[in-house]
């Protein structure tokens, strides 16, 4: 914003009368971003926020075995492997090629997409679990070249698609190889050139390859660079509870080694345990922070278990009850619960940084550094003040470029003026906080993934004994939602709850299942056909519910 609109801006919450939109209250960082235009890679950004001489705590430290990987080993890795990577002796990948990523959590994992990354390959991560059809459709979204996986993923992958085991003598080979390695960036990669492709359901449908831009992270580290600044500790150690091929964890586990800060990755045992897992290896090894989804703060608040050096907890991924979060900061008086918002089209939106803002319970925080933000009518698209509640949209470096391929979902995605739509209902208060209070897009949110209603309506079509269907929300407290199924029946036909669940089951990855399962005499639709989700909720009343 230039300086002749800044005062306009109210200093209290951020909104400009101007431009009738908010902007951060954050203090302009110590360091300012980088100009756009000048080449530069994440990995390089996040070098140059490094002290010299490097920190002498792990880089990296793997919860399950304990295994540690110094600040100097993670260089020295990830420059080897990128001088494999530019030969082309590791795999058939050039700048601008997509790297599909299956792999379980693994702390050679950041050290792939950190070369993939400097090397101008574009890092598409996805879930391990999916199916072989659902991993097929996200290899075409992406149009990858190469695949990394290990022995157990492999099979998913699309015949003829060129794969590297991240498991295999081969590629462990490379990481300590005895060659003087290149640097890291040789400053052909421009900050705007894609960086990863992620995948997301967006506002409705199926699922979506998002792109985003190098410039996206480098954004979004320099905003917790200038938080940490003046309050971080010597030692750090963040508990990476979220997986790497999610959004909110691909973004952390590159966000840490910029910090200087320990990044324990969860694997193994340590994560078949789960949640009991996650306190375990909270405890052992005295982490100071956990990224984390709201299944786990529900998590800690049930089990008595003892933090003494956990100092700050980030939630998001999903709304967190308003009555867990109050519970959660009655058991641990000493941890910051700093709840976030964001998502995979817009990195991060808004967070909580401090004792005051994480006593503003139901809020996500201020508006993040280099983040405007807008609240539109839903009905008019005009801008409304604060106070007034319509739809999010935001503009800024982080934003995605695009769905690629998907013409029609970005004209859908955003405005004449590049504002990207959020699809939630959303209002700004008084002092700037950001709260959400309902979307106004169809996704199911389980346990942090984005469950789309409309694939797994396809899938229940797909049963010859179903007339018609429909999935819907429904509260858990243990997962914030699971999908629940509204099925008609063919006339005469016997199909069972447990025979419907068990026939997604089949074709979906486990975070996608349908879990209820209500039988009904018609679906309520618009005369074009739409199904009509908000009369959905009739059919709330309480049942079983598999388990999760």
């Amino acid at each position: 914003m230039s300086s002749a609109l800044a005062v306009d801006v109210d200093a209290r919450t951020g909104y400009c009368a101007t431009t009738r939109s908010f902007v951060s209250l954050r203090p302009p960082p110590p360091l300012p971003l980088p100009p756009a235009d000048v080449p530069l890679t994440f990995p390089a950004y996040a070098l140059s926020l490094l002290p010299s001489p490097l920190p002498a705590h792990p880089a990296l430290l793997d919860a399950a075995t304990g295994e540690a990987v110094s600040y100097p080993a993670f260089l020295s890795q990830a420059r080897a492997l990128a001088a494999a990577l530019r030969s082309r002796a590791l795999a058939p990948l050039g700048g601008g090629d997509v790297a599909f990523v299956l792999a379980p959590p693994r702390i050679d994992v950041p050290v792939l997409y950190f070369a993939l990354l400097a090397v101008g390959a574009v890092v598409s991560p996805a879930n391990p679990a999916l199916t072989s059809g659902e991993v097929s459709r996200l290899v075409a979204l992406s149009g990858a070249s190469v695949a990394f996986a290990v022995s157990s993923t492999a099979a998913k992958l699309p015949a003829g698609l060129p794969v590297v085991l991240l498991d295999s003598p081969r590629f462990r080979s490379l990481l300590h190889s005895d060659e003087d390695p290149a640097p890291l960036d040789t400053g052909t990669v421009r900050q705007s050139d894609t960086a990863t492709i992620q995948y997301s359901s967006g506002t409705t449908g199926r699922v979506k390859a998002v792109a985003l831009p190098h410039r996206s992270f480098i954004t979004q580290a320099a905003g917790f660079h200038a938080r940490r600044a003046e309050s971080r500790k010597v030692n750090e150690r963040t508990l990476m509870g979220a997986p790497m091929f999610h959004s909110m964890g691909f973004f952390f586990a590159l966000n840490g080694l910029a910090q200087g800060q320990t990044t324990v990755v969860m694997t193994g045992a340590a994560t078949r345990a789960g949640l009991r897992g996650v306190l375990e290896a909270a405890q052992r090894w005295e982490v100071t922070e956990i990224m984390a989804a709201p299944p786990v703060v529900l998590g800690m608040t049930k089990d008595r278990c003892r933090m003494t050096s956990l100092a700050r907890v980030i939630c998001g991924g999903a709304p967190l009850p308003g009555s867990v979060a109050e519970q959660f900061r009655r058991q641990f008086p000493h941890v910051d619960l700093c709840m976030g918002y964001g998502s995979t089209e817009a990195g991060g939106i808004s967070l909580m940084i401090d004792r005051d803002e994480c006593s503003r319970v139901g809020s996500t925080g201020r508006i993040s550094h280099n983040v405007e933000a807008k609240i539109v009518d839903i009905v008019t698209g005009e801008p409304l003040p604060v106070g007034r509640k319509g739809e999010l949209c935001v503009r800024g470096p982080s934003i995605m470029t695009g769905y690629v391929g998907d013409d029609e979902a970005n004209a859908a995605a955003f405005d004449s003026e590049g504002w990207l739509k959020t699809g939630d209902l959303c209002y700004i208060d008084q002092d700037g906080y950001l709260f959400v209070v309902d979307r106004l897009k169809e996704l199911i949110k389980y346990k942090a993934y984005q469950v789309a209603p409309a694939e797994l309506e396809l899938v229940l079509h797909s049963l010859p004994e179903i007339v018609d269907a429909a999935v819907m929300p429904y509260p858990h407290e243990e997962a914030g939602e699971i999908p629940m199924a509204l099925v008609v029946r063919q006339p005469g036909s016997k199909v069972t709850e447990a025979q419907v669940m068990e026939h997604v089951a089949k074709q979906v990855a486990p975070y996608k299942k349908v879990r209820k399962v209500v039988f009904v005499d018609s679906i309520p639709k618009s005369p074009a056909g739409k199904i009509l989700r908000r009369q959905l909720s009739d059919h709330m009343q309480p049942c079983h519910v598999s388990r999760l």
